[in-house]
């Protein structure tokens, strides 16, 4: 309770996310949650038989950057685009309740996007959990999903992903004080991560006691609370709790090597070439890196170092 006190106070002050259940409530009020009515659209990509030897490929961009499809032309006729987001994760989606506006890296990804379609951001954010990614995809409750979604094959089999725009790696967070070095340090005791995350499911047979939740700030309550002794996500999403509580730090080596696309349903064939153009830009311009940077810049070892060279080894 003390370190759960120290972090609110630090909040208070420093205006960053509060993780209490009545800040949560008041940051999923603040976002619209209305659903538009599903779109139809071209048929829907083929079975990824080649996802094991090109898991990470993706549609090409679309040579012009006009929305020309069905699917598109609604979300122009509507006014805006629908993106389901995470809304508690400083650094990547985050609901700031002292500008009341949507923040981070994910979100200036889906108002680039948005700016494409319409000159100008439009964006409608529903605040979704992990395990919620794939089905509001797959029932047309949102356009796009922004959420420090890692590309395997099996979501491959449910949503479309666009190509990689970030390299995360997964390790853990604990007290300033723990002497945890690693997961061979935490056998037999508690680990937190997000239900239907790739992070709990490779807690898998390592010997510690996984401990489910459903949204990624839960995990930083049960840590400060002591329920848990670590966290493990991509370092992405860990460097967000250690900003929120200074008592903590980012340990271990790397587990896993993950990479983040936006998801979109698998029959908007066009919308996925359009975003995909969307990104192409972002990094011929040098936007995507400057994007990065203002968000993830306190990251230790940045994509595509010897360390995440490393991880990928061992993987």
């Amino acid at each position: 309770m003390r370190r759960l006190a120290i972090l609110l106070v630090a909040c208070a002050a420093g205006g960053c996310s509060a993780v209490s259940d009545d800040a949560q409530r008041s940051s999923l009020a603040a976002l619209d949650t209305r659903e538009p009515t599903p779109a139809g659209g071209p048929e829907p990509l083929p079975a990824t038989r080649t996802c094991e030897t090109d898991p990470f490929g993706s549609l090409p961009p679309a040579a012009r950057t006009t929305p020309r499809d069905r699917f598109m032309r609604r979300i122009v006729e509507r006014g805006y685009l629908v993106a389901g987001v995470d809304q508690n994760t400083l650094g990547l989606g985050y609901f700031n309740p002292v500008t009341t506006r949507m923040e981070g890296f994910d979100i200036d990804l889906v108002r680039a996007v948005s700016a494409a379609i319409f000159g100008a951001p439009r964006v409608r954010y529903r605040a979704i959990s992990t395990k919620q990614r794939e089905s509001v995809i797959e029932s047309g409750d949102v356009d796009i999903v922004a959420s420090a979604f890692s590309i395997t094959c099996p979501r491959k089999r449910r949503v479309a992903f666009s190509s990689v725009y970030y390299r995360a790696r997964q390790r853990l967070l604990v007290p300033v004080a723990s002497r945890v070095r690693g997961l061979s340090d935490l056998r037999g005791r508690r680990v937190c991560a997000t239900r239907g995350s790739t992070s709990i499911a490779r807690l898998e047979g390592t010997g510690v006691e996984p401990f489910g939740v459903d949204l990624r700030s839960d995990c930083l309550v049960r840590l400060q609370e002591g329920e848990v002794a670590a966290i493990t996500s991509d370092d992405a999403i860990l460097l967000g709790f250690k900003r929120q509580d200074p008592q903590t730090k980012i340990v271990g080596p790397c587990l896993s090597l993950e990479r983040y696309g936006l998801a979109v349903n698998r029959a908007h064939r066009g919308f996925l070439r359009f975003v995909n153009g969307v990104l192409a830009r972002l990094r011929r311009t040098g936007a995507l890196e400057r994007i990065r940077e203002r968000w993830l810049s306190g990251l230790p070892g940045l994509p595509g170092d010897a360390s995440a060279a490393s991880c990928e080894r061992r993987r």
